[in-house]
């Protein structure tokens, strides 16, 4: 079942004859097949796949760039429901206006749009826009998933949230452009990166209503009315009412979705009447709930007004004018309450089914590493200073070889290939880059997010920028290229299976590790032990007490312990410890290369008494943990050889033994075990 859009661009069944949001009579679309057919072609390059979803101004498709190497985007179509020559040319003008304010838009949290172009289908033109493919997953159905799983956001989810999307409003508000229509199903969670997404701008849908309204208009001679955007309950109802935007119209609508979020409940339950209930719904912090206070309040005057005094708010603050990822376009001013500034149009791929995958989400808690997650500074450069190198990927870097023409295509000099841009010894550097990466399973818009990160942190006066073709930027090419060489070195030691998932690792895929290496009497504190040590062994130079889950390089320490999790379960990274009969204690030996360990569990009983030694080199670590997860380490990854103490609680005790030696080390681990002998209840 495809989505069916109303004016205002909100989705619906397309059963639906009114719309769910706002409640405006749905244009009636025929069943019959009017729309692009997949395979077809359109401008000489986008091959369709398959329709995303229609309403009353066009449909929408995904389809694929013959041009770009077959790389994905998004067609949005706008074919308006007006009659008369006059009519369609003003409609297009005004589209054609608000997609060229999008097209200035260049940030890494927002879909870029790429051209408008015409095509001819069925007799008629078509306007049609491109922008990017965002694989990933919308809020919306992050918080109903989450939701039939028994859990939702919590503060730390949507503070984060908060934390990596003022800085995106912030930039388009310098832009003089207001989104107008933020909401759970206009965020979407990059699966690449973990960031999120801002999609569907209300500028385009906003062109498309005023058209639609203007023919209305002019067919009932009707009085003019203000043509108004915004979904009910998120938008603030200066904005609904008369069709007011600000800035702080899109913080409102922000606080709304992240109530929304937390609750799992609709806003027009949160917000109707007694403004204050949501308020019996949450277990914030009074700080937060000042913020949230203050973003929702009725009186607009009495909102923040920018972006930086929420974020100042939160404790953060937002990267100066000039260290923005990209800088607002120039002579484009901030917007006025009677001209109402567009963004972007975007199609949430968490429509198209099997075509989305699950995206990356992971509160901050269940990092399963040892120390803090992002601070504030972390998430900020996260957020505003790096710019994906995708194009690069699809465009430049991957071998220059031209789409064959189709059938129905005639060669002439406006179908000719373009002439190569790259020298021969760079065409056959990056193809061979490209051979390597494919006979290695690696995803190549994952190894670019991997990539993008080392050359800014080594460049990082780039930052922002993209590379050009030019004579001029030929070193630094060379170096990207580089730099990518030398990651696939760094991956080639996982599996295959491991490299092919690189990129498509989830929450979910967390989750399940969990519950599978706890069928076998292990915590997940013991796996990932065993998966930092070979992590860190491959990738010496990343940092050991930071969080690393929302961040590219996070993809790979999730393939590490998916492989520790088979050779646990394959029993060769796993031992059981049992005592002789007639004995208490028991002595086991092994040898460990560089980057490996072993876990062994043992049942053990409250108030006895364990004596556990270890003989290895310095360079080995010993980790105890008691069979609650919650409960504090005896021993966590350490360099004492020794622990004896009384046990407080019974279960399956873990061993952990990692080597953080070059080579190969042997190791003897004995542990003695005794009922009611006197001594002090402490580690020793």
């Amino acid at each position: 079942m495809k989505p069916l859009f109303c004016s205002q661009g909100h989705d619906n069944p397309d059963d639906n004859r009114f719309c769910r949001l706002c409640g405006e009579m749905l244009p009636i679309v025929p069943r019959s097949p009017v729309g692009v057919t997949a395979g077809q072609m359109l401008g000489l390059r986008y091959r369709v796949l398959h329709e995303l979803g229609h309403g009353g101004f066009g449909r929408t498709y995904l389809a694929e760039d013959t041009n770009r190497f077959h790389e994905r985007c998004v067609l949005k179509e706008f074919a308006p429901q007006v009659q008369g020559t006059e009519a369609l040319h003003k409609a297009e003008e005004l589209f054609e206006r608000e997609a060229g304010i999008l097209y200035k838009l260049q940030h890494p949290q927002i879909p870029r749009f790429r051209e408008l172009f015409q095509a001819d289908w069925q007799g008629k033109r078509r306007l049609f826009l491109v922008q990017d493919y965002v694989e990933g997953e919308t809020y919306q159905a992050l918080q109903r998933s989450r939701q039939n799983q028994g859990y939702g956001f919590t503060e730390a989810d949507v503070t984060q949230l908060l934390l990596q999307l003022l800085p995106v409003l912030d930039y388009i508000h310098a832009c003089g452009v207001i989104h107008r229509d933020i909401s759970p199903d206009n965020l979407m969670l990059r699966t690449v990166d973990g960031l999120p997404i801002l999609i569907d701008f209300g500028g385009v849908k906003q062109a498309a209503a005023e058209v639609n309204s203007q023919l209305r208009r002019s067919v009932a001679a009707l009085p003019a009315k203000v043509t108004c955007l915004g979904k009910v309950g998120y938008a603030p109802s200066e904005q609904m009412d008369r069709g007011e935007v600000f800035p702080h119209s899109d913080f409102y609508a922000l606080a709304a979705t992240v109530l929304v979020l937390l609750t799992g409940k609709e806003p027009q339950d949160l917000l109707a009447g007694n403004r204050r209930q949501w308020l019996k719904l949450v277990n914030l912090s009074p700080k937060l709930i000042a913020i949230l206070s203050r973003m929702l309040d009725p009186d607009p005057a009495k909102r923040y007004q920018t972006a930086q005094a929420v974020m100042a708010a939160l404790g953060g603050s937002l990267p100066a004018s000039d260290d923005r990822a990209t800088q607002p376009p120039r002579g484009h001013q901030s917007s006025a309450a009677s001209e109402l500034y567009p963004a972007t149009v975007a199609v949430a791929p968490a429509q198209v089914g099997h075509i989305t995958q699950a995206a990356t989400v992971y509160p901050p808690a269940t990092r399963p590493q040892r120390g803090s997650g992002f601070g504030t500074i972390a998430l900020l450069l996260l957020a505003a200073g790096t710019v994906w190198f995708t194009w690069w990927i699809a465009h430049d870097w991957q071998p220059l070889k031209q789409p064959k023409p189709q059938p129905s295509q005639t060669t002439n000099a406006s179908t000719k290939p373009p002439a190569p841009r790259f020298s021969q010894a760079e065409q056959k550097r990056k193809q061979a880059l490209d051979q390597r990466r494919e006979a290695l399973g690696i995803d190549a818009v994952f190894l670019s997010s991997l990539v993008n990160e080392t050359f800014y942190d080594k460049y990082p006066d780039r930052s922002g920028r993209q590379l050009t073709a030019d004579a001029a930027d030929a070193p630094l090419r060379a170096a990207w290229d580089q730099i990518a060489n030398q990651w696939l070195d760094q991956l080639k030691p996982l599996s295959s299976e491991a490299r092919s998932r690189l990129g498509q690792y989830t929450d979910a895929d967390l989750k399940a590790r969990q519950a599978d290496v706890n069928r076998l009497n292990l915590s997940s504190r013991a796996l990932n032990d065993l998966t930092d040590v070979r992590f860190f062994e491959l990738f010496p130079d990343q940092p050991r007490n930071q969080s690393i889950l929302n961040k590219p390089i996070g993809q790979v320490w999730q393939a590490i312990a998916a492989e520790q999790l088979n050779a646990v379960k394959a029993g060769t990274a796993l031992e059981t410890i049992k005592f002789p009969e007639g004995r208490f204690s028991q002595q086991v030996s092994g040898t460990l290369k560089a980057g490996e360990g072993k876990a062994y569990i043992a049942e053990l009983t409250k108030d006895q008494v364990i004596q556990i030694q270890l003989q290895a080199n310095q360079e080995t670590r010993l980790s105890i943990y008691p069979p609650t997860s919650k409960a504090a380490a005896l021993l966590e990854d350490s360099a004492k050889t020794s622990w004896s103490g009384k046990l407080t609680e019974s279960g399956f005790y873990e061993i952990v033994v990692v080597s953080n030696a070059p080579g190969t080390t042997s190791y003897d681990l004995s542990l003695a075990a005794a009922d009611n002998i006197s001594v002090p209840d402490a580690a020793q």
